[in-house]
């Protein structure tokens, strides 16, 4: 029976691999149901042991339990990011509530809160101590320490916010499948070649093999506001593209936005925090609200004088006044007159299949570890497999990379763990995706730009974090580390992908085959510069919104409130938030960086400031990338993130070297 099938061990190498090519749609329901079942008994059994709570039997036997659902849901989010269609969101809508009611009581019950806490207070090592601490915050977070009616309050909260997490995302995904520009050959100005050959693929894949067509996703949106003459056709895209799920239709999220941030602050107060932003922060690097807007501000300043700065020498080229759709355009205009810098030049040089390669060099020449294509299940012609082996080649884990954009994959780029490293009873090793939506080439090779290329590399820092794991208990594996810190090993692998010895091997022109000249990279270094202050700001000005719709506890409009906030802080009106409220999937598909998209600056400075440590010694230097992998990679949640940067750094990090880096100091 296939649901069985579902529900069972994996086979095969490396311990079993997920059976990804065959996930049939009318069994992963019920397949989900039955595993919640299967775990609530496995659950029960812990609950109703007449032994006194101990480690072993209560905190270990939490590990084990579950493991038939987490199987099946590593599957069901598989879909739901990769391959959805109306046929699954009509089960996700179903099954979604069901699981999030599920986790709630899971999580609420206060008998095994009861045994969590008698254990907190045995004696325990260091690392089962912070394990143990990670539960109490969970089932705190969840109301298990409430009385029985407040309990069932946040559990119906908690059912209700998965409900319109689903919707939220699926009037963005619409908004995104159903809205594409198509375009003629006669308004092609200023595009180049591999863009165009991009547009025309994805056209004639939507019928209209005689245009070429730009996609509502940033993927493709953004390359054409840097490049396209056009300044209407710039302005129509814009504002398609920032009005994703706010044009007061059926796919409108605005409504959706208003409730959830109710129901957040609501349930906060049940929980006995301040706000939203108080329970999301709680065992966070980033202690409290004030501590995140400090960093924010002192960061938003000087990119705001940057941006003056900027902006002045983009008047100079323009014969009008600039809105939005214009600062990309004539950054690129400066880039070029300033620094004789275009980033076209550099698109012949970053050959998707050559970074890939580029990618697993580094990890081994840094951690000695191999890269063999892996004869497993695939889930779709664009996914290819690895198996992942350390110098003595020993199986450290499954690598698997989907890169291209297609319909039914949600937007952006992400790293998932379909499997997490553990040691409890066994080795297990861990399995691994990354997921980008890099616009497919026609017939050539697909070639990706400098932003597109950092964002290969930056999921590739996520994927190696997951796969370097080597802890015993699963809570404690791979990036399952605060949100604050979960960005610091992928944002600090960003810096590899310009290391001399990546460009000289792998960056190599796909007519010519010679890597870029040095002249063409210190112009292009020598212009990175040229938009920070924008780049940074409309960044903050996502992460500002976050944080202050989730400090407040009154209703809140989400139009009036951009207004609102952003006046405040001074956001200068040709910048416009990276996630507009309305699409801001990061918030408001889930809970992950509700109150914590401020996450990738904070990260932003730790990496900062270990790059300067690695440009120092050498990012390839032995000694220092061995700290890495041992006291950071390899170590998950088991010790404080500030003692592991302690470690690496030798002291606290320090914000000077983020302004450096972005070119505001």
């Amino acid at each position: 029976m296939v649901v069985e099938s579902l529900l069972a061990e994996w086979t095969g190498p490396f311990g079993g691999v997920p059976p990804l090519d065959r996930i049939p749609l009318d069994e992963l329901e019920p397949a989900m149901h039955e595993a919640m079942a299967q775990e609530v008994a496995e659950f029960a059994a812990i609950r109703e042991q007449a032994e006194p709570p101990t480690f072993a039997n209560t905190i270990e036997a939490l590990e084990r339990c579950g493991s038939a659902l987490r199987r099946v849901s590593s599957l069901y989010h598989l879909v739901s990011g990769n391959y959805s269609t109306p046929a699954f969101r009509e089960i996700q809508r179903r099954v979604a509530p069901v699981l999030a009611s599920h986790r709630a009581h899971m999580r609420q019950d206060p008998a095994i809160y009861a045994r969590i806490l008698a254990v907190s207070e045995q004696p325990l090592t260091e690392v089962q101590r912070r394990l143990v601490d990670g539960y109490l915050r969970t089932y705190r977070h969840a109301g298990a320490h409430l009385a029985p009616d407040t309990r069932a309050r946040v559990a119906a909260i908690v059912e209700r916010l998965s409900v319109l997490y689903t919707t939220f995302s699926d009037h963005v995904l619409a908004d995104e499948e159903g809205i594409v520009h198509f375009l003629d050959e006669d308004q092609l100005d200023g595009l180049s070649g591999a863009f165009r050959s991009a547009a025309k693929a994805a056209a004639a894949e939507l019928g209209q093999p005689d245009r070429w067509a730009i996609l509502n996703t940033r993927s493709s949106v953004e390359p054409f506001l840097y490049s396209a003459h056009s300044r209407p056709l710039r302005e129509q895209v814009w504002r398609t593209f920032y009005a994703r799920a706010d044009n007061g239709d059926d796919n409108d999220n605005n409504e959706l936005i208003a409730e959830i941030l109710s129901l957040r602050a609501e349930r906060a107060a049940l929980l006995g925090y301040e706000h939203h932003a108080a329970k999301v922060l709680d065992g966070r690097m980033c202690a409290t609200a004030d501590d995140a807007f400090a960093l924010m501000k002192q960061v938003w300043d000087a990119a705001v004088a940057k941006f003056r700065q900027e902006l002045a020498a983009m008047a100079e080229l323009a014969d009008h006044a600039l809105e939005p759709w214009d600062v990309r355009y004539y950054a690129e205009q400066v880039r070029k007159q300033r620094y004789d810098f275009d980033p076209a030049e550099l698109l012949p040089y970053f050959q998707l299949h050559q970074l890939v390669d580029a990618m697993f060099w580094t990890a081994t020449e840094r951690f000695g570890w191999v890269f063999e294509p892996a004869d497993i299940p695939l889930p779709h012609p664009d996914v290819r497999a690895w198996a992942v082996r350390d110098a003595e080649g020993h199986d450290i884990g499954v690598f698997y990379l989907d890169p291209f954009a297609r319909k039914g994959k949600r937007s952006g780029a992400w790293m998932s763990a379909m499997r997490s490293q553990a040691n409890l009873d066994h080795p297990v090793l861990p399995v691994v995706t990354n997921n980008c939506n890099f616009a497919r080439a026609g017939d050539g090779p697909t070639l990706l730009t400098v932003d597109e290329a950092r964002t290969l590399f930056h999921e590739f820092g996520h994927g190696l974090h997951g796969l370097a794991s080597s802890v015993t208990w699963p809570s404690q594996a791979g990036t399952a580390v605060p949100r604050d810190f979960v960005e610091f090993p992928s944002q600090l692998n960003e810096h590899w992908l310009t290391t001399a010895e990546v460009l000289g091997r792998f960056a190599l022109h796909v007519d010519t085959g010679e890597p870029p000249p040095q002249a063409l990279l210190d112009r292009m270094k020598a212009a990175n510069d040229c938009d920070a202050g924008f780049r940074t700001l409309e960044f903050l000005a996502s992460a500002v919104m976050d944080m202050e719709m989730h400090v407040r506890t009154e209703p809140i409009d989400p139009r009036s409130s951009e207004r609102e906030v952003l006046g405040r802080w001074g956001l200068p009106s040709q910048v416009v938030m990276r996630h507009r409220t309305p699409h801001f999937a990061h918030l408001f598909s889930g809970e992950a960086y509700s109150a914590g998209y401020y996450s990738y600056l904070w990260a932003d400075a730790l990496v900062a400031d270990a790059a300067e440590q690695f440009a120092e010694v050498g990012f390839y230097d032995a000694s220092l990338c061995e700290q890495l992998m041992t006291g950071i990679l390899s170590r998950g949640d088991t010790i404080d993130p500030g003692q592991m940067f302690r470690d690496l750094r030798g002291r606290d990090p320090v914000v000077e070297p983020l302004l450096r880096d972005r070119g505001l100091a």
